[in-house]
Order: C-alpha cells, then structure tokens, then sequence
C-alpha cells in the first residue's frame, strides 16, 4: 500500500522540481533581457552626455501679430518667465530678441517682439527660447576685434572686447555645453564698464572652434586646455590679472583651469554663472527629469567614466569625473569665486553650488536667485545680476591698473 505513495511522490517532486527549473529559466531570461534593455538605454544616455549636438525645439509659435509686434508661443517654465529673451527660428528670421509680456493664459504667452517682424513674414512653428538676448557682438555697440587663439586642436576664434582705457585686468568668457561664444555678450557691458577688457572664447567641438580628434565633449576635462590657452593669450596682450567667468559647461571648464592652469597665479578670481561644480549631481538630476531607473543612471556615468565606455563611445578618454568634482576638490581652490545660481535652475541643479560655497565660504560667494532658471539670471533681474557681480568685482580690487 505504501509503494504507489511513494511512487505518486516522487513524480509530484519531479514535477515541482521541473516546474521550478522552468520558472528559474524563464526569470534569468528576463533578466538578461531586463539587464540588457538597462544597458542600452545606460548607453545611449551616456552617448547623448558626450556627444555634441545642435539646438533643439523646446517651444511652438502660436501666433505672430506683425501689426502690433508681438508673439504668442506655448507656454513653458522658460517662456513665461519675466524679461527679455531670444527665440530661435526658422524662415524670413533666424532670431528674435522677445521683450516682456503682454499677455498670457494657461497654454500660451504673448511677448512684445524688439526685432521687427514684417508684414509678410513667415516663421516655422517648431523654436528654440533662448537667454542669449544679444546673438551678434555688434549688438553691443562697443569696439570689437576677431582674433584667434592658438590652442591643442587648433584656433580658436574669440572676439576681443578692449577696455575704454589701458588696463592689465581681462575677463575671459567661456560658454557652456551645446551654445556657442554669443552666450556669454550678455556679461560683456557690466565688466567694460568696469574698465575691464573682455575676451569671449570658443572651445573644441563648440561648432565655431576646431573639433578634436573624437568629436566628443569631455565635459571639462580636455576642454579647460583650450581656455588655458585663451589666459595665455591674454598674458601675452598686456594682462597680469584675469578673471575667468563661466557659464554652465563653461563653470566647469573654469574651475579646472583654476585648478590645473600653469597660469594660475595670474588668475585673479572666478565668476560661476549657473555653472556645473559636479557632474554626478547633474547626471543624476537629469536622470530623474527623465523619470530612469537609479541603475541606469549608475551605468551611465560609470560608462562614462570607463575605457570600455571611451571604446563604445569613442570618446578617446574615459572622462574623470572624480577630477571634475569640484566639491570634492574644494580644498584646493585657490581663487575667490562668485557663484551665480538660480535655485530653480532646472537643467544643472544649484546643489553642487551651495556644496561648495559651504565646503569653501573663505572664498565663495554665492548669489542666489529663484525663478530665473538656467543661464538666465541677466534676463530675469539684469540689475540684480549686475549688481552682484560689479560689487564683487570691486571688492577684489580688480578695477584698479
């Protein structure tokens, strides 16, 4: 009587054994396939990082008033924002200069146009907002010179911005990731004013400079070489203090300059204009802006920072990001630095910002603003802004020959 027990056991045994090994099977599939779609998606936000790319739509025209000059785009965090502004386009204009509003409702805003729209003008409906405001430096009705930078990769044109009077103080302006030079006229006026000569800088990959070897960003980490190159010029024109003032991209170039530069003894100070102090912070916020799973954003950046991830990437060099942590390298800041950042910025997050203006406040200024967004604290409050940095400026001595 115990035997057909036994034996109906043992096949219900081989049945929950067998059942199990299929289940087993079934799971390392789909995790392979799970770990697989990760590494793909890791991969392609890693490409994206490195890669340089040209301007994308972030707005729609609505409508265009010729008659009364003014626009009506969708409604979004940047084009609701106070002030002036530009716009990117498509047809019988490439850019516009946008003053205030002058009307708004839960889906669109109405801008007052300073560039003139005529009667038959056509405009694509897809465009770019921008905080550029100025796109040409002959906008800023101030002398003006091309001249180009001898640098790694080649020369790089820069405009030079003499000062009204002799000096020995420049500013060397850098833009950040995925703009070019015209970025940074916007901070041109107030350092003239100060008797400063201003020399506004391209770099490598920036569409106006020579591209490197792989064509890649490297974040800061090869880029800064470029900007070195730029303080040498400088020297060489009569400069014996120079302050570098970096927006976004640009803030990290800065801070490797002033951490790597031969030249840093003539470096007189730096001005951080929403700028990226570490580049995990923003790898990471970004990540969640785009709601990815914390092991992707992981992969990303450990992609990024690998030579099996150079290799996929063709990037040359894995990008250090532990050297480009500007937070953990705080002890070694040499220079006194004005931070300029928007708590609300929305693309490189005012967290690394306030880490290092508490890791360093011997040195570290730091301005905060809200609303004002990414790179367009000048647009939001110009006379805040200015303010801000002319004081700063004087408090360094640096408007004195």
């Amino acid at each position: 009587m115990n035997a057909p027990r036994r034996a109906a056991g043992s096949r219900a045994s081989r049945r929950t054994t067998t059942g199990l090994g299929i289940a087993l099977s079934a799971l390392s599939v789909t995790l392979a396939a799970s770990a697989a779609a990760l590494g793909a998606v890791s991969l392609r936000v890693a490409r994206t990082v490195v890669r340089p790319a040209g301007r994308r739509p972030d707005t729609r025209i609505v409508r265009l008033d010729a008659a009364a000059q003014t626009i009506t785009l969708a409604r979004t965090p940047d084009t609701s924002l106070p002030g002036r502004y530009g716009l990117f386009t498509v047809g019988s204009a490439d850019y516009l200069r946008l003053g205030s509003i002058v009307g708004s409702d839960e889906s669109t805003v109405t801008r007052k146009l300073l560039t003139h729209v005529p009667a038959d003008g056509d405009l694509a409906a897809e465009a770019a907002f921008s905080g550029w405001y100025f796109d040409k430096p002959e906008q800023l009705h101030l002398p003006v010179e091309e001249v180009d930078i001898d640098t790694p990769v080649g020369a790089c044109p820069a405009w030079l911005f003499p000062a009204a009077s002799a000096t020995d103080v420049w500013v060397v302006q850098v833009h950040g990731r995925g703009t070019t030079r015209a970025e940074a006229l916007r901070a041109v006026p107030v350092f003239h004013d100060l008797g400063i000569t201003s020399l506004v800088v391209s770099y490598r990959n920036d569409g106006d400079a020579p591209r490197s070897a792989s064509g890649t960003y490297a974040l800061g980490a090869t880029e800064w070489r470029d900007l070195d190159a730029a303080i040498g010029y400088a020297r060489r024109h009569g400069a014996k203090r120079v302050i570098l003032m970096g927006w976004s991209m640009g803030g990290a170039l800065s801070l490797q300059a002033a951490l790597e530069s031969p030249h840093a003894e003539v470096i007189a100070g730096l001005v951080l204009e929403s700028p990226v102090v570490d580049w995990r912070t923003v790898l990471s916020f970004q990540g969640r802006m785009m709601r990815l799973p914390l092991p992707v954003i992981t992969l990303a950046q450990s992609t990024i920072a690998s030579n099996w991830g150079a290799a996929v990437l063709r990037s040359g060099e894995p990008i250090p990001l532990d050297r480009l942590d500007g937070v953990a390298r705080a002890a070694e800041l040499r220079h006194p630095t004005l931070i300029l950042h928007s708590d609300d910025d929305g693309f490189v997050p005012s967290d690394a910002s306030h880490a290092l203006a508490a890791a360093r406040p011997d040195l570290v200024t730091m301005e905060t603003f809200t609303v004002a967004r990414h790179t367009k604290l000048w647009n939001y409050d110009e006379m805040r802004w200015t303010a801000a940095i002319r004081d700063w400026v004087r408090a360094q001595d640096l408007t004195r020959d």
